[in-house]
């Protein structure tokens, strides 16, 4: 089975355009983002259109939450009052074009999905979340401890777990003291990624009948595609948004 797994958009509908055309001719069993289809951005409505009519199965991530409730808070993390201020801006201006539909949609999107899979006598349990299963928009990076990143996975029942959030793309191989292993995998960004490659990026996670977590590999790929960046940071400069974000995409930072 073929599943590609895609995660914040951020309203970067060029972006999202250029990946989904990938995906298509990838023909992949099974489609699901994970969150984080607006903000930063000028194309909100159109990124939730084009996830609804292609009736892709979607999670909440926390900026979807905030403008799903009309709140003037993403749950994001600034480090700056530059960054929040910048950020303040992102927030009202999205609350602003929002559709009503669009709204409705984000609000009843679900938090967390998972798939569970036996093959040879043998189950485990694909979990997707858009921070981690404890928080919405708690950070999962790639340096985190191995017995914390760990012991999330176990509380949560996850075997394999897929999230987003950073936009910083990565797969972790976890050993438990049984034997067995882990996967924690970083889908990385569409839209918006920060990790100094401004390609979109995605994942392609490949389970099979040999697929075994008895074994450390774990067959995926991390897929970058190229697009119009310059059109998109033209225009977030020819919108309200603050020009930095243009300079973020171009730059991926």
């Amino acid at each position: 089975m073929k599943i590609a797994l895609f995660s914040d958009i951020h309203a970067n509908w060029p972006a999202l355009q250029a990946v989904l055309a990938d995906i298509d001719s990838r023909n992949p069993d099974l489609v699901f983002c994970l969150g984080d289809l607006v903000g930063y951005a000028p194309y909100p409505n159109e990124v939730i259109r084009e996830v609804q009519q292609r009736k892709i199965p979607t999670i909440a991530g926390n900026y979807d939450e905030g403008i799903g409730l009309a709140s003037d808070n993403c749950g994001c993390a600034y480090k700056s009052d530059q960054e929040k201020a910048m950020g303040a801006i992102s927030i009202a201006y999205t609350n602003q074009i929002m559709g009503e539909a669009e709204r409705a949609f984000l609000k009843n999107l679900p938090r967390h999905l998972a798939l569970e899979f036996e093959f040879n006598g043998e189950k485990f349990r694909l979990l997707l979340v858009h921070g981690s299963p404890r928080k919405i928009n708690e950070y999962l990076f790639e340096d985190r401890d191995e017995k914390s990143l760990l012991r999330i996975m176990e509380q949560a029942n996850a075997d394999i777990m897929a999230f987003g959030h950073t936009h910083k793309p990565f797969h972790r191989v976890l050993a438990n003291d049984n034997g067995t292993y882990r996967h924690a995998i970083n889908v990385g960004s569409v839209g918006k990624p920060k990790d100094g490659d401004p390609r979109a990026c995605y994942v392609l996670l490949y389970i099979h009948p040999d697929t075994s977590l008895h074994q450390p590999e774990l067959q995926l790929e991390f897929v970058r595609i190229p697009y119009d960046v310059e059109s998109i940071a033209q225009a977030v400069e020819a919108s309200p948004l603050p020009n930095e974000y243009a300079d973020m995409l171009r730059r991926a930072y």
